[in-house]
């Protein structure tokens, strides 16, 4: 007597294609999330650093407690890059304190400031 054995050993070319397609889609999916993971710290420490300028500028005007009447406008070096500031003088309705803004963007992209920052000088 014969008999068949009807056990399947192994998995079929269907399965394992699904099998690759689905790793394949989850691969990409991985890929993209990491890029923008990336691109998102590269802007974040841009950020950072532009505040720091920001920070060191303002505290420079706030150590002086000289405001100027008119914007002003300069570059500084920070972690091996340029920066590209400007300090602009706000109207306040008080004449003890004076209001400046700092805007920070790189050098290379001066229209597009990557903080912006305000703050209250006294007068003296």
């Amino acid at each position: 007597m014969l008999v068949r054995a009807n056990s399947q050993q192994g998995m079929t070319l269907l399965e394992v294609l699904v099998a690759v397609a689905i790793f394949a889609v989850a691969a990409l999916s991985v890929m993209k999330a990491t890029g923008q993971h990336t691109r998102s710290l590269s802007r974040l420490e841009q950020k950072t650093l532009a505040a720091m300028v920001a920070d060191n500028q303002l505290a420079e005007v706030v150590l002086s407690a000289k405001v100027p009447d008119k914007a002003t406008q300069g570059t500084t070096e920070m972690a091996g890059q340029q920066w590209q500031w400007q300090l602009a003088p706000v109207a306040t309705e008080t004449g003890q304190l004076r209001a400046v803004d700092m805007s920070v963007a790189a050098a290379a992209e001066t229209d597009n400031p990557l903080v912006t920052v305000r703050t209250y000088v006294a007068t003296r």
